[in-house]
């Protein structure tokens, strides 16, 4: 009989440990989290008057809700999409934005009753330039819910930094810094921040890479210009309900209407009635356009639904 050396088999190589994924739910801690400190920082800011805490309050303050928000989003809707590309539309896209809305504002618009919409125009296209800009090396980011997230980390990014400015100048003043303006002006547009720019630039976008073709192309077809056009008009609706509010409250309650008090942007010696019906007026105006821009995205997101149903509630 012949003996046969015993086989000696190689063990197989270890192999990568898993790639940790975070948890669900972190955007909630990442908000509380947030909201703790902003709060600390503004009142050590208040206690104890020292300006170099200013750039970190107004960052907090200012990026706070947009980054939890596409966070949200990233967690429910979009792991399959990549963190570099959201945090790319969120930061490039965002500076982006702002900085070509500024340049196109300064030279093509000027004071007008159409001011607002052109301002609506303007902001919504760079945006959607920003995000074309971003995704233009990846063919495979198609269809309505990639438009939706990325689309929306866009708008957030927009906004975040705008918001930021709008602080900035809310605290600079002639008299010195005006915490308490920067304080309100920040918690205004944080509580209006997730039904703003993220909103319409999530519906533009969706459309956008909804339509976008296989190869990576963008098609400006019929579909992705019309839902451009809806999302500019309640922008500059959003933008012009001082002013509608204003221009109502004069119709109903005096019997002339003057020209110049939509110049100054105020009633002079309000009564009580007006008062009243210029709150309900501007605040009932933005709970209808929000309304339809939530319908509307709503509407989209149906359209598509999630990959294997894994990011969904």
């Amino acid at each position: 009989m012949h003996e046969y050396p015993p086989t000696t088999q190689t063990p197989p190589p270890p192999s990568a440990p898993p790639v940790p994924q975070p948890r669900p739910g972190l955007w909630k801690r990442c908000l509380g989290g947030g909201l703790a400190l902003w709060t600390l920082t503004a009142v050590v800011t208040y206690a104890t008057e020292n300006t170099t805490l200013l750039p970190t309050l107004i960052l907090l303050g200012s990026f706070l809700v947009p980054a939890v928000f596409v966070l949200w989003a990233y967690e429910r809707h979009g792991r399959d999409l990549g963190v570099p590309v959201i945090l790319g539309c969120f930061v490039t896209g965002g500076v982006l934005g702002v900085l070509g809305a500024s340049v196109m504002e300064y030279y093509l618009l000027h004071p007008s009753l159409w001011m607002f919409l052109g301002v609506g125009l303007i902001e919504e296209a760079v945006k959607l330039a920003a995000l074309m800009f971003v995704v233009r090396r990846h063919p495979w980011l198609r269809g309505y819910r990639a438009g939706l997230v990325l689309g929306g980390s866009v708008g957030f990014g927009f906004a975040a930094f705008e918001s930021a400015g709008y602080a900035f100048n809310a605290a600079v003043t002639m008299d010195g810094i005006d915490l308490r303006s920067l304080l309100e002006t920040e918690i205004l547009r944080g509580l209006l921040a997730p039904f703003g720019h993220g909103l319409w630039t999530a519906i533009a976008g969706a459309a956008l890479l909804a339509f976008r073709r296989p190869d990576g192309r963008f098609r400006l077809a019929g579909p992705v210009v019309g839902t451009y056009l809806g999302v500019a008009v309640l922008h500059a609706l959003w933008d012009s309900m001082h002013g509608i509010a204003l221009w109502l409250v004069v119709r109903l309650t005096t019997t002339g209407l003057d020209r110049t008090l939509f110049a100054q942007g105020y009633l002079p010696r309000p009564t009580s009635q007006q008062e009243h019906l210029f709150t309900l007026f501007s605040v009932g105006g933005l709970a209808l356009v929000t309304l339809a821009g939530l319908a509307w995205l709503r509407s989209l997101a149906r359209r598509e639904p999630d990959p294997s149903g894994i990011y969904t509630p």
